[in-house]
């Protein structure tokens, strides 16, 4: 096969001047496919396949010569050779000696001819899918973030991504390792209900430990985020007359999972120490809580309120739903055990999440269940998506197992202490009357402004300015929540913006008269 290729680009040489029989203006079509993450090479073959697929290439067509389409596309003529003998192999071209590059003759009847077609009008007889809802997740209070939040140059967001952060040599190693012939053997195959045995491996080494657990495999499961074991938790455990407390404020997303399906979802106080162990609390058939990290507020719970929790939770027989929210970046210097190191009765399930410390895209976490609870959890994951992919999982076990992982949180706990150092100060000059809440490590502040403050307001002129922040209201239940309350997260800006950042979030304040 070499051979043959060779000796068509020798005949594309000696036919450089001679037109392609596209018929169509290949720079045109190439820019609709411009991709400045991926390579030159992947972009022009990701043209052809798309032309050949949707049958503006036909069978037998011959291709411009690979000179003829370099200078038409702009690139070097080495790229688009390299593009046409990957297509060759791949199947879509063919190399006929001494006569070029031709489409393949492929059969293409199962493949779609109309992929731009416009879709067929659709009739006044059509179902009527407003009456079919049973449920409207959309109208839920959600926090709400924008999706062109990178554009901004002061996104104090909390969650978000910063790649400047993140650990890209180390991922990329492990990626490669997870992509190696052998690994590939060991992960491709249907795992049914099972997960990754090295990442749980690894888990139980470099990850729960720091939490003071120690479980055993058959307790451990891997999900698609925290989110996802909460839902599964929800779909599990409760009914329409559970009665689940939730912190207020809290975390919005599990107050909504929750509420999906239960219609005693319960506000609980918090202070200054997290969740108060209250009547509200025993009379609950569950509690959700944030312990390393009280989501909004970061504040730590100390470890006598964690016994004493406990102890309230064995004494009217609650089950407690711990996630481990921001736990890694708490330190082990400042973090109490997790409520499901203390628990000797199987009462707690523990929720982690690899999110916040690497990155909201990698969708990976997991769950510490005690193992009748762990064996239904993963005959219902199956129901939804069998096991999250394995490829990745594998490649987080290898991250953890080369030792990233912890030397990624000392590079990640230094840099947001920075951040915190900053933003600390600049608020006392700014924004002096907030108050600031932020508990060790966190990568955010809860901050509390004055009763005539709209966040809402806040937000709305600090946009203007380039400055994204988080309206506070979404975090409270009820009708009436107060408005005078917002989140600034930092883990997304880079500290050499947060002074200006802050300086145009105190502008925005005093333009609304505050």
């Amino acid at each position: 096969m070499d051979h043959a290729i060779a000796a068509t680009d020798r005949q594309e040489a000696a036919r450089q001047k001679e037109p392609g029989e596209s018929g169509f203006n290949w720079g045109v079509l190439f820019r609709n496919f411009a991709q400045s993450q991926r390579s030159l090479q992947v972009q022009i073959r990701q043209m052809i396949v798309a032309a050949i697929e949707e049958r503006r290439l036909v069978a037998n067509a011959r291709m411009p010569s690979s000179r003829e389409l370099a200078a038409a596309l702009g690139v070097a003529r080495n790229t688009v050779v390299l593009a046409y003998r990957q297509l060759v192999d791949e199947g879509f071209l063919a190399s006929h000696e001494r006569s070029g590059y031709f489409v393949a003759d492929l059969d293409l009847a199962n493949t779609s001819s109309h992929v731009r077609a416009a879709p067929p009008a659709l009739t006044a007889a059509g179902p009527d899918w407003g009456s079919r809802f049973e449920l409207l997740p959309s109208k839920q209070r959600n926090i709400v973030k924008q999706l062109d939040w990178l554009r901004y140059p002061f996104p104090f967001l909390y969650g978000q991504f910063d790649p400047s952060l993140f650990p890209t040599n180390d991922w990329r190693e492990s990626a490669r390792g997870a992509l190696s012939v052998l690994e590939i053997q060991n992960w491709a195959r249907d795992l049914i209900d099972g997960d990754d045995p090295e990442l749980i491996d690894q888990l139980r080494v470099h990850v729960l430990p720091r939490a003071g657990i120690f479980a055993p495999p058959e307790e451990i499961i891997v999900t698609v985020g925290a989110q996802q074991a909460l839902f599964m938790l929800a779909q599990l455990l409760l009914r329409k007359e559970t009665r689940i407390g939730v912190e207020n404020p809290g975390y919005p997303d599990a107050r909504n999972i929750f509420g999906m399906i239960s219609d005693k979802v319960t506000p609980l106080a918090i202070d200054r120490n997290g969740l108060i162990p209250s009547p509200e609390v025993a009379g609950c058939d569950y509690v959700y809580v944030t312990t390393a990290h009280q989501c909004p507020t970061t504040v730590t719970m100390p470890l006598p309120r964690r016994e004493r929790l406990l102890e309230l939770a064995r004494q009217h027989d609650v089950v407690i739903i711990e996630d481990g929210y921001e736990s890694e970046l708490s330190g082990e210097s400042h973090g109490a055990p997790a409520l499901r190191s203390l628990d000797t009765d199987g009462r707690v399930i523990y929720v982690g999440s690899f999110s916040k410390i690497l990155a909201p895209g990698l969708r990976l976490g997991y769950m510490i269940a005690p193992a009748p609870v762990a064996r239904e959890l993963r005959a219902l994951r199956r129901l939804m998506l069998r096991h999250p992919p394995s490829n990745n999982q594998r490649a987080a076990a290898l991250f953890l197992g080369l030792g990233h992982y912890k030397s990624h949180l000392r590079r990640v706990t230094h840099a947001l202490n920075e951040r915190a150092e900053l933003i600390e100060d600049a608020l006392e000059r700014h924004l002096p009357r907030f108050r600031r809440l932020r508990g060790p490590g966190a990568s955010s502040y809860w901050l509390e402004g004055p009763a005539s403050l709209d966040s809402f307001a806040l937000a709305q002129e600090a946009e203007k300015r380039g400055v994204l922040i988080e309206p506070g209201d979404v975090f409270f239940m009820g009708a009436d929540p107060p408005r005078n309350y917002l989140r600034l997260g930092f883990a997304s800006i880079s500290r050499e913006r947060i002074e200006a950042g802050i300086v145009a979030l105190g502008q925005a304040m005093r333009s609304l008269g505050e």
